[in-house]
């Protein structure tokens, strides 16, 4: 029975440690991103400069954010780090209200008449400020602000705001806090290859910002996380299954969280503290029932066809597993390998052509985003969450084998 409440218990853990559905928000459960870290360190000590975060969905960056407080060093002081999503609708005044919003402050107010009797009044600091809200405004707030205690503020998803005038407004308001060299930071988050779009406005606002890429993680981070989740846990994983979460990643947190999840709640129901191959099994299967619809529908879309013996499932498996450079694009010649791999037979690229042109058309969902020019053409996945999920796909449904993934190196 107490082997039963520990299984059970653990069932319910799991879920605390392994979060595909939120970001990580403890220390512990974070790994690696030691190069994004010091950058952020490193801007926040230096008065006027402040930090553009941006990279991929999924790769982890408001998992960042969430710890940044936690990573500051001892003896610097208290730290306020408020973390704000951004949205399509939000103004430049509501997105520093809620940035301001929970902030409040303690002053003495005396009573009335010469021997009134002085007492603390708790006062929230949104109630100061005027309705609408102006970058010298916002100067003042962060001037006095930051005499009192050391201050972040990130803005969440910044790509996601539709109207230009709130990025021409948030880099007139770096630039006034760098020219008057205000002890505050102001860190931008959002989705984009690099920081040209994400922030509009003066030219001279580059020299205040540090950019900091976040790239996909490197196997050994997506490791980190492996070991630091199952350790605390009191679990194992063994190196076969461990390589295999590692491949599947493709470097996306998310898609590590998840697997992890998965896989571990399929060791735990047969009774075991240790991970193996066969619970990867179980949890790719549960990974793709769990799936968010959306992706689900843009692989169906995308592979569907009424003609006998098509490779539409095939030649999309492999443009998942193709080689990419740096920002997820791969060439039609980087599929020939990947392809032949899953068919056992040699295709050239007149052969498959038509399907990555298909692939990239309305018609079957723009799976694919298509650059260059004839010769020079590129693709890659509209989303990053594609390209696993189209991999476990493809082992699920019996494409893909165990020794092949592994001589593709996934």
């Amino acid at each position: 029975m107490a082997t039963d409440d520990k299984f059970s218990t653990l069932l319910f853990q799991i879920g605390n440690v392994f979060t595909p559905g939120s970001p990580v928000n403890e220390k512990d459960l974070f790994a690696g991103r030691i190069e994004q870290i010091r950058k952020v360190l490193a801007t926040s000590s230096q008065r006027g400069y402040h930090a553009v975060l941006y990279g991929e969905r999924g790769v982890g960056k408001t998992s960042l954010a969430n710890i940044i407080k936690s990573l500051m060093p001892a003896g610097t002081g208290g730290w306020l780090v408020p973390r704000i999503n951004c949205d399509g609708t939000d103004t430049f005044t509501s997105l520093w209200r809620k940035a301001l919003s929970d902030i409040r402050y303690t002053h003495e107010q005396r009573g009335a008449g010469f021997t009134g009797e002085v007492t603390k009044v708790d006062t929230a600091l949104i109630d100061q400020l005027p309705q609408e809200l102006t970058p010298n405004d916002i100067r003042r707030v962060l001037s006095n602000l930051s005499q009192q205690v050391n201050l972040i503020v990130a803005f969440d998803e910044f790509d996601r705001l539709s109207n230009p005038a709130v990025s021409v407004l948030m880099a007139d308001t770096i630039k006034t806090l760098s020219d008057y060299a205000v002890s505050a930071t102001v860190l931008l988050i959002g989705v984009a290859d690099s920081v040209d779009g994400l922030v509009e406005g003066h030219q001279s606002v580059e020299r205040a910002l540090v950019q900091i890429p976040m790239p996909r993680m490197s196997a050994e981070e997506v490791r980190q996380i492996l070991d630091n989740g199952f350790h605390r846990l009191g679990m194992t994983i063994d190196k076969g299954a461990a390589d295999e979460l590692v491949g599947l990643s493709q470097g996306l947190p998310y898609i590590t969280h998840l697997l992890a999840l998965e896989s571990g709640k399929a060791a735990l129901r047969h009774g075991r503290l240790g991970v193996s191959s066969s619970d990867v099994d179980e949890g790719i299967r549960e990974a793709l029932s769990s799936w968010q619809q959306t992706t689900t529908k843009a692989y169906y879309d995308a592979v569907q066809s009424s003609q006998p013996g098509n490779i539409y499932r095939e030649v999309l498996l492999a443009c998942a597993l193709a080689e990419t450079d740096d920002l997820g694009f791969f060439s039609a010649g980087s599929i020939r390998l990947p392809l032949r791999v899953i068919t056992g037979r040699e295709y050239d690229i007149p052969n498959f052509a038509q399907h990555l042109k298909n692939f990239s058309d309305e018609s079957r969902g723009s799976i694919l985003q298509r650059t260059g020019e004839t010769r020079r053409i590129r693709y890659r996945f509209s989303s990053p969450l594609l390209r696993p999920f189209i991999i476990m796909r493809g082992f699920s449904d019996g494409l893909l084998t165990r020794q092949q993934m592994k001589k593709m190196a996934v």
